[in-house]
């Protein structure tokens, strides 16, 4: 699988801070690669997200992964 990040998620990347950035870039570059990471599938949703820290990646696997949104936990929800 490829990971390909919109441009929304790309913005949110730049507005993070630059260590937890790479690490969720790392970790998202992981799971399209393998398949395994911090990932659940959301309730009522065909959408899935990846756990770092405080931080969100809602992403969607259509062939490749793409990831839709990146943001903190308490608003990546809404």
């Amino acid at each position: 699988m490829q990971l390909i990040i919109t441009k929304t998620a790309a913005k949110s990347l730049r507005k993070m801070p630059v260590a937890d950035a790479k690490a969720m870039i790392e970790k998202l570059e992981a799971f399209a690669a393998t398949g395994e990471g911090d990932v659940k599938k959301l309730v009522g949703s065909d959408f899935y997200r990846l756990r770092h820290g405080n931080w969100r990646a809602i992403f969607e696997v259509v062939g490749d992964v793409i990831v839709l949104r990146v943001g903190h936990r308490r608003e990546i929800y809404d």
